[in-house]
């Protein structure tokens, strides 16, 4: 009999989220990095689910909001979504000011 190990690391259940923090307050230089992290986790893992903790928002603007479209832009083409987890009421009524708030 021939065993062959597989590739990766074989304890890790990639089926279910995983999680990405989004700290403190979003610049414009701050989103790129944010969507190249996820991309980083989805090509590492393959989820089809990143919970997305944008607890820390409690102050939220429209760079906010273009963080949280363009991370859910860079789920979708790594055949992904994402979910925020503990949005403030201000961020939640921001999306849904434009349009975006059925998408989490």
């Amino acid at each position: 009999m021939i065993s062959v190990r597989r590739a990766g690391l074989p304890l890790v259940d990639v089926t279910g989220p995983i999680a990405l923090v989004v700290a403190g307050p979003v610049g414009r230089a701050d989103v790129p990095r944010l969507c190249e992290e996820l991309r980083a986790l989805l090509t590492s893992t393959g989820a089809p689910v990143v919970d997305c903790d944008v607890g820390a928002l409690t102050r939220p603007d429209l760079t906010a909001v273009e963080a949280v479209v363009r991370l859910r832009l860079t789920a979708r083409r790594h055949g992904s979504r994402i979910r925020l987890r503990h949005a403030a009421p201000a961020l939640v009524a921001l999306l849904e000011l434009v349009g975006l708030a059925d998408e989490s």
